[in-house]
C-alpha cells in the first residue's frame, strides 16, 4: 500500500509540474486560478511521497557501501550550489541552462545511490525522471536560450556559502527526522 501511495505522491508532483509544458494553452486558459490548483496538487503529492515512504515495507534491491554516503553528500551539496547559482544568476548560470533542474537531479542520483530499496528507487527515480524530462520539454518549447548577462564575482562566493549553509541545515533536520546523512 505504502508503495502505491508513493507512487501518486511522485505523479501528484510530476503531472501538475509537466502540466505546463504538455499542455500549455489548456494552462494559460487556467489563469491565476491554475497557479493554486498546482500549488495544491504539488503540496498533495509531497505529503503523498513521505506518507508512502514511511508506509512502505523497504524492499532492500542493495546496500550502499559507505563510501557513497560521501559520494552522495558531495552530490547534495553541489545541488544545492546549483539551486543557488539559478537563484543568484552567477556567471555558471551563464554555462548552464538548467541550473535548478540540474541541482535536483544531483540530489536525486545522491539518494538513488545510497538508498538501495524499492520505495528509494520510486521515489528518487520518478522524480530523477520527472526532472530529465522537465528538461526535455522545456528545451523543445524554447530551442533558443539567452544566456543571463555577466554577474559580479561575490554571487559566486554567495553561492557557495548558501550551498553549504543549506547542507548543513537540511543535514540537521534530515538526520533530525530520518537517517543521519553524513555517515
Amino acid at each position: 500500500m505504502g508503495n502505491l501511495i508513493l507512487v501518486l505522491g511522485v505523479a501528484l508532483w510530476s503531472v501538475p509540474h509537466l502540466f505546463k509544458r504538455l499542455i500549455p494553452e489548456r494552462r494559460a486558459a487556467m489563469g491565476e486560478a491554475g497557479k493554486g490548483i498546482v500549488a495544491i496538487s504539488v503540496l498533495a503529492g509531497i505529503v503523498l511521497m513521505v506518507i508512502g515512504y514511511r508506509l512502505a515495507e523497504p524492499i532492500w534491491l542493495w546496500v550502499a557501501p559507505p563510501v557513497l554516503t560521501h559520494i552522495n553528500n558531495l552530490l547534495v551539496l553541489i545541488g544545492f550550489y546549483l539551486f543557488a547559482v539559478s537563484g543568484l544568476q552567477t556567471n555558471l548560470a551563464r554555462r548552464i541552462r538548467h541550473p535548478q533542474l540540474s541541482g535536483f537531479k544531483a540530489w536525486a542520483v545522491a539518494h538513488l545511490l545510497v538508498v538501495g530499496t524499492l520505495q528509494g528507487v520510486i521515489l528518487f527515480g520518478g522524480l530523477l525522471a520527472w526532472a530529465v524530462v522537465s528538461v526535455i520539454l522545456i528545451n523543445r518549447a524554447n530551442r533558443a536560450w539567452t544566456p543571463p548577462p555577466p554577474a559580479p564575482v561575490w554571487k559566486e562566493g554567495a553561492a557557495v556559502v548558501v550551498a553549504l549553509v543549506l547542507t548543513a541545515v537540511v543535514g540537521w533536520i534530515h538526520g533530525w527526522i530520518g537517517p543521519w546523512p553524513f555517515g
